[in-house]
């Protein structure tokens, strides 16, 4: 079939949000129920670690474990489910997901160990790999090059809105319920909803990835010239596009190692943060409104810093963003009332905001359509390694000093350092104001 005869048959796939708005809300509700699924293990779990679940005090490594088990997990996960879904479609890969995190709030419930907390945290990895990849992924195939920004700013926004509101839900909901029962009633009320959505309201997406290679293929695509890499085949294989997107690349690895260093902001705050104000005797719905302005701060600004760098590109808000993140780090730990704390977080939260949707964004602004799902499942497998690598680093660097603050600086460090490699290595991807030649 030739080109233009392609392009024909896909005619009826058109582009842009306002045109797919009522696809777009499906998958922006997806995306809240996936932070939903996310946020009620990150602030009660952590904090009762030693009353509830059994680990001993000062175990850093031990307390690490389940988020070293979810970032190595969904960091797999993420890089499957791109290749799988431009083989089996985007839905099913979103139900998947969905189907893996059925037995986590029983597992939660019935935990006679920390042993049980990182096996359900197994499955929540593989949860969040799919149905987060895919939420993104499928928005992308919806929209138009120049809304990029914006569409990964909204998904981003929703999903971690979604974490915040869960992490409050939650630690009332433990106070009130206990800690088990607390989970198990908010976790199936979530997973629940999301099965059943998915099934009945999610429309495959992938015809739209398709429609707009077509289109290019026949030169009737975006008037906007992207700078896609010219060192890659027409039809890469997984291996071609992994090492295009970790070395290869310049651009991209500089993406790439800044998703992965990213991440161990997130796992600090995910782990120690609430073992940290425990022990400074904030009680845990005080610790889940700290948390969970980090991430109310983080979700709701990148309702705009996404769109920002629509205007002004991705390289300046990513290189701000990692340096403002690792400010705010630092901030926690000059201050000990719960207004500092909550400043702190929000300014770590407003860093994250900066860099976080212009990394996928700049992906997707340099991605071929054909392999823009591995590429982003590739990006995406970097950044959550993120988690494995950062937590096993923060679990060994307060082993070894033997204080949980030390840790923080290594954080604080790391961000600089990462910042700094994204403003000699990248460039601004945004194709308006960089085009191809």
């Amino acid at each position: 079939m030739s080109a233009t005869a392609t392009h024909d048959a896909y005619r009826d796939y058109q582009h842009g949000i306002r045109i797919n708005l009522r696809q777009f809300l499906q998958q922006l509700l997806q995306v809240f129920m996936v932070g939903l699924t996310l946020g009620m293990m990150r602030t009660v779990i952590p904090a009762l670690a030693e009353s509830e679940f059994g680990v001993p005090k000062g175990s850093f490594m031990l307390l690490m474990t389940f988020v070293v088990a979810f970032g190595f997990v969904k960091g797999t996960l993420n890089f499957v489910a791109g290749r799988l879904s431009e083989r089996m479609g985007r839905k099913r890969v979103l139900l998947l997901g969905w189907l893996f995190a059925v037995p986590i709030p029983f597992m939660i419930l019935y935990a006679p160990s920390w042993g049980w907390i990182v096996a359900a945290t197994v499955l929540l990895g593989i949860n969040q790999g799919f149905t987060w990849s895919m939420t993104q992924t499928s928005k992308l195939d919806m929209t138009r090059p120049d809304q990029r920004g914006l569409t990964i700013g909204l998904n981003e926004f929703s999903g971690y809105v979604g974490v915040a509101v869960a992490g409050i839900i939650t630690g009332y909901m433990a106070q009130h319920f206990g800690a088990r029962q607390g989970l198990l009633i908010f976790g199936l009320i979530v997973i629940g909803l999301a099965i059943v959505s998915t099934l009945l309201l999610v429309r495959e997406t992938l015809h739209w990835a398709r429609a707009e290679s077509a289109r290019h293929a026949a030169g009737k695509g975006s008037t906007l010239k992207p700078r896609y890499p010219r060192n890659i085949s027409a039809r890469p294989n997984t291996r071609e596009v992994f090492a295009l997107m970790s070395w290869r690349d310049r651009r991209m690895a500089a993406i790439s190692q800044a998703g992965l260093v990213e991440k161990f902001v997130d796992a600090l705050i995910w782990v120690f943060y609430p073992v940290y104000l425990y022990q400074h005797g904030l009680s845990l719905a005080n610790i889940g409104w700290v948390v969970g302005i980090y991430g109310f701060v983080w979700g709701g600004s990148q309702f705009f810093t996404g769109k920002l760098s629509d205007h002004i590109g991705r390289q300046k808000p990513i290189v701000w963003g990692m340096w403002l993140c690792g400010a705010g780090v630092a901030m926690m730990l000059m201050g000990n009332q719960v207004l500092w704390w909550s400043a702190s977080a929000a300014i770590t939260g407003f860093g994250m905001a900066l860099l976080y949707p212009n990394l996928s964004a700049a992906v997707s602004d340099i991605a071929h359509p054909d392999w823009r799902g591995t590429a982003i499942g590739i990006y995406r497998f970097w950044r959550d390694l993120g988690y494995g690598i950062g937590a096993l680093a923060l679990g060994l660097v307060a082993r070894a000093s033997g204080h949980m603050e030390t840790a923080f600086w290594f954080v604080v460090i790391a961000m600089f350092i990462s910042g700094a490699i994204v403003q000699f290595w990248g460039e601004e991807t945004h194709p308006r104001l960089n085009p191809a030649e």
